[in-house]
């Protein structure tokens, strides 16, 4: 039986407590939501200060008038821009335009990705799968303005989509809305594949395999198990092919010929008219449009899934 030395009892120091940083690591770690809010405080307080405050204020611009001599705006609270842009025939018609190109250009993108996503998540081996990843993604790395500016060089009357038509009596569209239905259909396909491609991956093979053995062909197990299963994936896509062609006004400067959109409404009052109110007025238009889409697509379930 041994006792404790009590000479060597004293001499021992007490056990250290760690510093600050060692503290600091205890607490997160016993504290798993104090570490995510610390590790979302940073982009949220730049989503929330810089995007979202900075948004609202411009939107606010709307209520306020512009001096007819100096071209100065003024504080003075008024709906008559709300009442401009909403009765204005121009203003409706743009706005018609807008959400029929917006609607085209889902619905295309749409038909193109279901099969090459389908195809590159349920048939394509490991290797080919990756390298159609590659392929999708390829189109994002080069400018935006580049491959606007290209669709207008293809589709110009010299262009070689007229060289490819012609020997069969058809001719290239040239400048409208329908080159900038095609435009905007090339420019956001990516990013509505990338959705549909990842929503199709998870859907199990063997639900797809089991239909099969119960006698479904290829059509009724896709419209019986894949699109309803891959559709909160389809409406993620729609609403980047929707907003994106919503807001754009680029596209259709370079190939729209004389065609206007919201966009080009705006980008016209806060340059050549000068008229930030009237400008922010036009842009409360998608931006209604958006959030009653987002509110229509929230009641059928899909975003739930997402």
């Amino acid at each position: 039986m041994t006792t404790a030395d009590p000479v060597r009892a004293e001499r021992t120091p007490p056990p250290r407590r760690g510093g600050f940083a060692r503290r600091g690591s205890v607490f997160l770690t016993t504290h798993p939501r104090a570490r995510l809010a610390l590790l979302l405080s940073a982009p949220l307080l730049w989503l929330v200060v810089v995007y979202i405050v900075a948004l609202l204020l411009l939107l606010v611009t709307a209520f306020w008038t512009v001096d007819s001599f100096t071209g100065e705006i003024r504080i003075d609270w008024t709906f008559d821009n709300i009442v401009t842009v909403v009765t204005g025939a121009l203003y409706q018609t743009v706005t018609l335009r807008t959400v029929g190109v917006a609607a085209a250009v889902t619905v295309i993108d749409v038909a193109l990705a279901l099969p090459i996503a389908f195809y590159m998540a349920k048939v394509a081996g490991p290797r080919a799968q990756r390298a159609l990843v590659i392929a999708v993604l390829m189109p994002l790395w080069a400018s935006y303005l580049v491959k606007a500016y290209a669709w207008r060089s293809v589709l110009s009357q010299d262009g070689i989509l007229e060289w490819l038509l012609s020997p069969i009596g058809l001719h290239t569209p040239g400048y409208g809305l329908t080159a900038t239905i095609i435009t905007l259909s090339y420019l956001w396909l990516p990013y509505v594949i990338l959705p549909i491609y990842a929503g199709l991956e998870r859907v199990p093979d063997s639900l797809i395999e089991a239909s099969a053995d119960l006698g479904g062909g290829t059509w009724r197990t896709m419209r019986s198990v894949v699109l309803p299963l891959a559709f909160p994936a389809i409406v993620a896509g729609t609403i980047f092919s929707f907003s994106l062609s919503l807001g754009d006004y680029i596209t259709v400067n370079i190939v729209g010929g004389t065609s206007q959109m919201l966009g080009n409404l705006v980008y016209t009052n806060v340059g050549a008219a000068n008229n930030l109110p009237l400008a922010a007025a036009i842009a409360l238009i998608p931006i209604a449009i958006i959030f009653g889409y987002l509110a229509l697509v929230r009641r059928t379930g899909a975003l739930d899934n997402l």
